[in-house]
């Protein structure tokens, strides 16, 4: 029992090509954040963040000299918006009260250039960032494990091993990204990880439903073909979904601003390992772990049941 599709593409026949490729950049992701770490945000290490408006167009590099030159070090300044706009992130500083470092901060730059008016300037202890760390460690794996609880109820426990590894898999290819190209890692991003976490399982579970559905209906045809016949079948879906996000996520990019950017950013390339790891990360573990009709038939007593009809 075949549905039509468009679609005729050997997925499976590439799988182990895309398993090596999958393994070594995850390694590899794995390795660079154990040795460099990820680029932690005021959120997660504590510091402090000024917003101000300069009365002339500002020069990022020569603030940050100016800052370096006052005692202020390791500080990030950057535009925000317009060229007068400059955001300031402030790590904590060796002396000094820590409450008052932004306020500190707006008077050397008034020193320096006059007129600058203070827009906002926030403050987040090293204890609070160092929990908030914990916390959206702790938030992933129990979204993770809620979710192989779930699956391992509705399919198998060859599904749920087949969905959490997928879902590892997005979530430290995010994570590489960002240590890679040192973006910084804030709660904003910390929330796209968690949104790529329900978007991917959402197309997962789409994927191994026409599978489990292939498996009891197609019972000529090879685990191989089962499973290329069901991507097939979704890859119009799927390619929708994810095309309809990625014009929102890039809407976002381009007009979203320097508040939005890690947000999108994170969620725009979640979007894309969500899409491929279904692909060829779920589909292929269940090969790999070689699922069969036995598997997923439907018990007899239940058969019988459902043919007689509702009660």
């Amino acid at each position: 029992m075949k549905s039509s599709t468009p679609f005729n593409i050997d997925f499976m026949g590439w799988r182990k090509f895309f398993a090596g490729l999958s393994l070594a950049y995850i390694l590899f992701s794995v390795a660079y954040i154990a040795i460099n770490g990820l680029n932690y945000g005021l959120d997660f290490t504590g510091g402090t963040l000024v917003e101000v408006q300069m009365p002339d167009a500002a020069n990022p590099d020569e603030i940050r000299a100016l800052l370096d030159d006052a005692g202020y070090s390791n500080g990030i300044v950057q535009l925000l918006g317009s060229a007068r706009d400059v955001l300031v992130r402030m790590p904590p500083q060796v002396e000094g009260d820590q409450a008052l470092l932004g306020d500190q901060i707006v008077e050397t730059l008034r020193a320096a250039y006059g007129d600058v008016v203070l827009k906002q300037a926030n403050f987040v202890g090293p204890v609070v960032g160092a929990e908030l760390r914990e916390d959206g460690a702790l938030a992933m794996l129990a979204a993770l494990a809620a979710i192989m609880a779930y699956v391992m109820l509705r399919f198998t426990r060859q599904f749920a091993i087949a969905c959490i590894v997928a879902l590892v898999h997005d979530v430290i290819a995010v994570l590489g990204f960002f240590a890679l190209f040192g973006w910084t890692f804030d709660l904003s991003v910390l929330a796209a990880v968690l949104a790529i976490i329900g978007y991917s399982i959402n197309d997962s579970i789409v994927i191994s439903d026409r599978i489990r559905e292939n498996f009891r209906g197609m019972r000529r045809a090879t685990p191989i073909e089962i499973v290329n016949t069901s991507l097939n079948q979704v890859l119009a879906r799927t390619l929708i979904t994810s095309g309809t996000v990625l014009l929102t996520l890039i809407a976002l990019l381009l007009v979203g601003g320097d508040s939005l950017r890690g947000f999108s950013l994170a969620m725009t390339i979640g979007v894309f390992f969500g899409c491929y790891s279904s692909i060829f990360v779920l589909a292929a573990m269940i090969i790999f772990m070689n699922v069969t009709r036995e598997d997923l038939v439907v018990p007899v007593d239940e058969e019988n049941r459902l043919d007689e009809g509702p009660l």
